[in-house]
């Protein structure tokens, strides 16, 4: 055939594969009706946001989902970055249960990365797919207001509880929605840092995870998808958890089958399917195109938590 190169063995398994192309773009059209006009609030981190690759896959499919009709949010982490910036500047950082014990000159540093070079990492990323994304703080027109977050530990020798004084890590107390909701019927995607403004004008530092779920209960989103370096919820056996009830899943942290770094993020998850969010997902961010994979196919690809 004049115009076409390869052998006709060539020529045949390109069609197959365009055929096979089609063929889950047909499928998937049901999937994207379903969620057409709808608010997705996606927690972006870990692995998924350090690799090149997976970074500009996030991006392209962020601009796919608004322009079949979705209304992507993303909520972004940070934590490697920050760390190399503080081990840059020589200033020491500690971690209690988790979460980084943020002093004064460490969340200046903590907002400089988040609000600054991340957020505008994933913002150009996202033009250069094609999209429009504007980057924000959560101090940005009091997006979310917080308080400092109080954590108790109870000493093995005394027995008495102690509180923890992390400094300046917050806990999200209000999301302002109205400033979100400018952007659903825009051609714009909203890319936010975690940081939360005090009563009285303090900078927070707030976990990615824990203000993802806060923006998506105020915005009443139909899904919650929480980016992870895990497939998601693991049973007894170690294989996947597709589904799970919001009292499935309080059983499993009660029985110890949901453990470790887990535990917060299913309790996040829960939070948010207690708030109004239709369902919570806890996906392997490490997988090309797990946010497609999990909204257009009838498999998923992560732990779908729902409130029944």
């Amino acid at each position: 055939m004049a115009g076409h190169d390869g052998t006709m063995e060539d020529r045949e398994a390109l069609r197959a594969l365009w055929l096979e192309k089609a063929k889950t773009l047909s499928e998937a059209l049901p999937y994207m009706r379903r969620f057409a006009k709808e608010t997705v609030v996606v927690k972006y981190g870990g692995h998924a946001m350090g690799d090149a690759a997976l970074a500009g896959t996030f991006a392209r499919d962020m601009v796919l989902l608004k322009q079949v009709g979705i209304n992507p949010v993303v909520v972004h982490g940070g934590g490697p970055q920050i760390q190399r910036m503080l081990e840059r500047l020589k200033i020491q950082s500690d971690f209690v249960d988790g979460l980084r014990v943020t002093d004064e000159a460490t969340v200046d540093i903590v907002e400089m990365v988040l609000s600054g070079s991340i957020n505008k990492e994933i913002v150009s990323a996202i033009t250069q797919a094609g999209g429009f994304a504007i980057g924000l703080s959560g101090k940005d027109g009091h997006l979310i207001r917080a308080t400092k977050l109080r954590r108790t530990r109870r000493d093995p020798d005394s027995n008495i509880e102690k509180i923890l004084d992390l400094g300046f890590v917050g806990e999200p107390t209000q999301v302002t929605p109205h400033v979100l909701n400018f952007f659903e019927n825009a051609d714009v995607i909203p890319v936010i840092a975690p940081i939360g403004q005090g009563p009285n004008g303090e900078t927070f530092n707030i976990n990615a995870d824990t203000a993802a779920g806060a923006v998506a209960a105020a915005l009443g989103a139909r899904r919650l998808l929480m980016l992870t370096d895990v497939k998601g919820v693991l049973d007894a056996d170690g294989d996947l958890i597709e589904e799970m009830t919001a009292g499935e899943a309080h059983r499993a942290v009660l029985e110890g089958t949901i453990t470790g770094g887990m535990i917060p993020k299913v309790e996040t998850c829960l939070k948010a399917v207690e708030s109004g969010v239709e369902a919570a997902v806890i996906l392997d961010g490490r997988v090309p195109h797990a946010c497609l994979l999990e909204l257009f196919t009838p498999h998923g690809a992560g732990t779908l938590i729902r409130r029944l």
